[in-house]
């Protein structure tokens, strides 16, 4: 048969294959978009209005008043600033901690497999309990482990929730995404081709060199993804903050999400507190598309 007359066959069973997945993927697609964007209407619609859930039925049209509101006041900037510390804090320790264990995994030694299972483990606890560990049985001043320990060398506890609840916040994330940090950077490691590493000790490489220089830009772009995933979410850590300091003392550890809580659910301004979360979501969208493009110059790299 000519191949003339196959290919309009060809191309016609593409064109039917393609329409039938685009057909049976139509009504998850849909039910996405309406997921969310029907919640997001709904929070622009409110963040003109000015409504408070203690005065039913006085809503009325306030224009851009509440996001006026929402940026000029003080605890704004303190919690914009709080936000860009735990995840800029997190990042931090996940990154440096998620490569010195995935070397350190990454040699043979007895048990490998179940040292790996109990690393990886804290990133199965929910953050609501994690916190809660964390909030009684280390950092408590009284009978944490951290108290303990300082009482053994003669010195006094530290009150670590009150006198730096931001710093506890931030070990206590860090603690629950170092494993995954780790996961995928070990992932990357050991794909790295043992003949160049060999090849570098041949040539009087030592262990520094070869790990600046073949190591690390291999795991270059595993650092950034782990970077993109952490950030996306880091930018709204609530559970957290809500066990153990309630935002507290003051606003020293309240970041944009629990603020927009506190608008919300304690002041019951649901106006203001829909502006805010539309402030955060711009925010969080272009730290999103920035890290994007970053990961993608990687790739093309």
């Amino acid at each position: 048969m000519p191949i003339r007359s196959i290919y309009p066959r060809f191309a016609m069973a593409t064109l039917h294959t393609r329409s039938a997945a685009r057909l049976m993927m139509a009504p998850s697609v849909l039910l996405l978009l309406a997921w969310m964007i029907i919640p997001l209407a709904m929070t622009i619609y409110f963040s003109f209005l000015r409504y408070n859930l203690l005065m039913p039925g006085t809503e009325e049209f306030a224009g851009l008043a509440n996001y006026q509101y929402f940026l000029t006041d003080p605890a704004f900037f303190t919690a914009l600033a709080n936000t860009l510390l735990i995840v800029g804090g997190v990042l931090l320790i996940t990154v440096i901690g998620g490569i010195a264990l995935a070397l350190l995994l990454d040699q043979p030694m007895y048990g490998q497999g179940i040292v790996r299972i109990l690393v990886i483990a804290p990133f199965f606890v929910m953050p609501t309990v994690s916190a809660l560990v964390w909030k009684n049985m280390f950092m408590n001043p009284v009978n944490g482990l951290f108290a303990w320990i300082a009482g053994s060398f003669g010195l006094q506890p530290i009150d670590w929730l009150a006198s730096v609840p931001l710093l506890s916040i931030i070990i206590i994330i860090a603690w629950q995404w170092l494993p995954f940090s780790t996961l995928i950077l070990l992932t990357a490691l050991q794909s790295l081709n043992e003949e160049q590493k060999e090849a570098a000790e041949m040539d009087g490489a030592g262990a520094i060199s070869t790990f600046i220089y073949i190591v690390l830009p291999h795991m270059a772009r595993a650092i950034t993804v782990v970077v993109l995933i952490q950030t996306i979410f880091l930018l709204s850590v609530f559970a957290e903050i809500l066990v153990t300091t309630n935002g507290g003392p003051g606003v020293q550890s309240t970041n944009l999400t629990f603020l927009v809580y506190t608008q919300a659910l304690l002041q019951f301004d649901i106006g203001g507190a829909s502006a805010g979360g539309i402030v955060a979501v711009v925010l969080a969208n272009i730290v999103a598309v920035f890290l994007i493009r970053l990961i993608g110059k990687n790739l093309e790299a």
